[in-house]
């Protein structure tokens, strides 16, 4: 019973009867579509605006970006004012694979196209040495004795601990 002295129970039937309940897939395809909307950069599911929907999907960017920041500070550090715009067109349609890899793939996708700052060069040598990572599962450590290069950086993993060689050209 609750206070008022009625028993608790269901609520009553609206006057226009139950709502029509939606099959559990259904609802989790909606879902699914608000997720991908938000950060994988797909269309808007029915029902939402735009304007909106586009507010968060920029603030779950740049709170991904600040993630990643902490994850690579010499990189961000390296890349100073154009760190949110270069993450931004990096990661935009992109979904995120954790704070660590994201940082990771954004340091190789740089690297490739010869636009690693230095700082960011060094980091990346040193994570490469220190771990093994292919792009689609987990870093892991290596046991072995690895070298690392990137952008000029030259890093050497041994018995666990990273010394970096070689300093990248600023």
């Amino acid at each position: 019973m609750s206070r008022r002295g009625t028993q608790a129970g269901p609520p009553a039937a609206r006057p226009g009867g139950e709502r029509p309940r939606q099959p559990a897939g259904d609802l989790a395809a909606r879902q699914a579509a608000l997720v991908a909307a938000l950060v994988a950069g797909g269309t808007p599911p029915p029902g939402f605006a735009a304007g909106p929907l586009a507010a968060a999907r920029l603030a779950l960017l740049r709170k991904r970006a600040g993630e990643v920041a902490r994850r690579w500070p010499r990189l961000a550090a390296g890349l100073g004012d154009a760190w949110w715009d270069t993450f931004r067109r990096w990661a935009d349609g992109r979904p995120g694979s954790g704070p660590l890899r994201d940082g990771w793939d954004l340091a190789r996708t740089l690297r490739d196209r010869g636009t690693l700052p230095a700082p960011g060069a060094e980091e990346l040598a040193e994570r490469e040495a220190a771990d093994r990572y292919d792009g689609r599962t987990a870093p892991r450590p290596r046991r072995l004795p690895a070298v690392a290069r990137a952008g000029g950086a030259v890093a050497v993993q041994v018995a666990g601990r990273v010394r970096l060689l070689r300093a990248a050209q600023r």
